[in-house]
């Protein structure tokens, strides 16, 4: 059993408290949150078993205990899942081999005509882009990557209006991407270049946030435009779930449901 899943539940348990679970509060607490002994208590498992499945141990919770655990650690829709995942076994072996981008993906991006859009691969590596991103987004190319680019470039803070809540957010999906790859050695050694390099991912990262690709609407100053608020969405490319296709619908821009792809 991963201990990323004892790892993510003991970050969720110190979040609850007992008054939060309709719990009795009695004496003094040296630890935040919920005692092991509570979060069985309102599960319906034993002690000694949420013990080992902190710890990491060869025990494997069926669903209706997944659930349960996320029904009294009140657990996001994201976090659930997350949760799920990381009870679902051990991963596959991955290759460490630089990805790869279908030439047919790779040139989608340019037919997105003004709308900035990008596809990035396991760990927010950028596989592809167009002039518009690399023209609103100043530094991400080919071969860079996201999360290093919004953690440790002025430029994104000069981009993003909202750069710590949006920095948050991807840390955030970058958790979710270590969890379902444990060991995974590019998000091993992102991670590494990030936590030396970034006082807030040093901050962000032990609070355990999770979250999962969605549109949406972001605020950004662009070189021509000035302050404008866009549209987003992200999408998964056929057989290769992590790579992932990320638009920007500019205003005056042409629709991208519009172009033929």
């Amino acid at each position: 059993m991963s201990t990323e899943l004892g790892a993510f539940l003991r970050s969720r348990r110190e979040r609850i408290t007992p008054a939060d679970a309709g719990l009795p509060v009695t004496g003094r607490r040296r630890t935040p949150g919920l005692r092991r002994e509570e979060l069985a208590l309102l599960t319906g498992i034993s002690a000694t078993w949420l013990t080992y499945l902190e710890q990491g141990r060869d025990v494997r919770p069926s669903s209706q205990v997944l659930d349960a655990l996320a029904r009294a650690l009140r657990l996001t829709r994201a976090e659930h899942e997350h949760l799920r995942r990381l009870a679902g076994g051990t991963a596959s072996p991955e290759q460490d081999a630089s990805e790869e981008v279908a030439p047919e993906v790779a040139g989608v991006p340019a037919l997105l005509g003004d709308n900035p859009a990008y596809v990035t691969g396991i760990c927010y590596d950028v596989l592809a882009t167009n002039d518009a991103a690399a023209e609103l987004f100043r530094g991400i190319a080919p071969g860079g990557n996201v999360v290093r680019w919004m953690m440790t470039e002025p430029a994104a803070r000069e981009v993003l209006v909202d750069w710590e809540q949006e920095a948050r957010h991807i840390l955030a999906r970058l958790r979710a991407i270590a969890g379902r790859h444990p060991g995974h050695p590019r998000v091993t050694r992102l991670l590494a270049e990030l936590t030396e390099a970034s006082p807030e991912v040093r901050e962000w990262w032990p609070r355990y946030d999770i979250q999962f690709s969605h549109a949406g609407r972001k605020r950004l100053r662009h070189p021509r435009l000035g302050a404008i608020t866009v549209s987003h969405a992200a999408f998964h490319v056929a057989e290769r779930p992590e790579q992932t296709l990320v638009v920007y619908h500019l205003p005056g821009s042409t629709d991208p449901s519009m172009v033929a792809v």
